[in-house]
């Protein structure tokens, strides 16, 4: 009998099936972006070549990331990469993937040290983890200089070699501690965080992808999910230049509760800034009157 042969347009059909009956979210684009992993092709790739055969070391292969997935593994560790900005990070299990929405909170930080002042200063960047905000940043803004800080060792190993990769090494420094501890005495043009921010009840009730894979201390923070803004709101001023600002993602719900931290310790002008989908998702500080 004739082996079966299996062509890109084949597997991908198959996959999408099998990954909608298992209740993966996105099967289409979880089983191209596998299989781009599995051919280190582009996507552009698996429809031109729609009719492509596949090598039994390469099913093989997307057979064992088949199985991953359908147990909930997200695609970006199995792959062990995620674009962010426009660039590609690697990522592992010792820090949090990349997301659109911290997109958001990095082009509100690119256009105010873009507007009214010189990108020539320096920022900090509180629970780097895989080091995509600092070092997008770090991109854009070719004279900006960053530290980094992570209470994961692990965490910035990551982080360092995605600087290594982008060619950014020479303008970011890492350091391991809490939040602010490793830096203090030392004064920035800005202040940047994607702290935790999920109330520890709330937990439970992640997506499975999230809650059984992903850092859960890089993820919950005290009961009302507030415990780290309470900090940063309560120590970054002294660390600001006099026109510095603290630029925080914050959870759904958070953005007025963070404002309020702020005036409670005599912040001046608060932004809060929507995601594309209308979420307050980004609350900026200012250190002046």
């Amino acid at each position: 009998m004739a082996e079966e042969i299996w062509t890109i347009g084949k597997l991908l059909k198959w996959t999408e099936e099998y990954f909608t009956k298992a209740g993966i979210d996105t099967p289409r684009l979880d089983g191209e972006v596998l299989l781009c992993h599995v051919l280190n092709k582009e996507r552009i790739h698996l429809y031109v070549h729609f009719d492509q055969p596949l090598t039994k070391a390469e099913l093989a292969q997307f057979k064992e990331c088949i199985r991953q997935r359908v147990q909930h593994r997200p695609v970006a560790y199995i792959v062990g990469h995620k674009e962010f900005m426009g660039l590609d990070f690697n990522v592992t299990e010792d820090t949090l993937i990349p997301r659109p929405d911290t997109e958001i909170l990095v082009e509100a930080v690119i256009s105010r040290l873009q507007t009214g002042r010189e990108n020539t200063g320096i920022i900090a960047d509180i629970g780097t983890g895989t080091g995509a905000i600092c070092l997008s940043l770090l991109n854009y803004l070719t004279t900006l200089r960053a530290v980094t800080v992570d209470v994961s060792e692990k965490a910035i190993a990551v982080a360092r070699e995605n600087a290594e990769r982008l060619g950014l090494s020479e303008r970011v420094e890492f350091f391991q501690g809490d939040l602010l501890e490793p830096i203090r005495g030392r004064k920035f043009t800005a202040i940047v965080s994607n702290p935790p921010y999920i109330p520890e009840g709330d937990i439970a009730g992640l997506d499975v992808d999230v809650r059984e894979y992903e850092p859960i201390s890089a993820l919950a923070a005290g009961a009302d999910g507030l415990d780290f803004y309470r900090r940063l709101v309560a120590e970054a001023a002294e660390l600001l230049t006099e026109d510095g600002f603290l630029a925080m993602e914050v959870g759904i719900g958070q953005a007025n509760p963070v404002k309020a931290l702020g005036e409670g310790h005599g912040w001046g002008r608060c932004e809060i800034i929507k995601d594309l989908a209308g979420i307050d998702r980004v609350v900026i500080l200012w250190k002046q009157k």
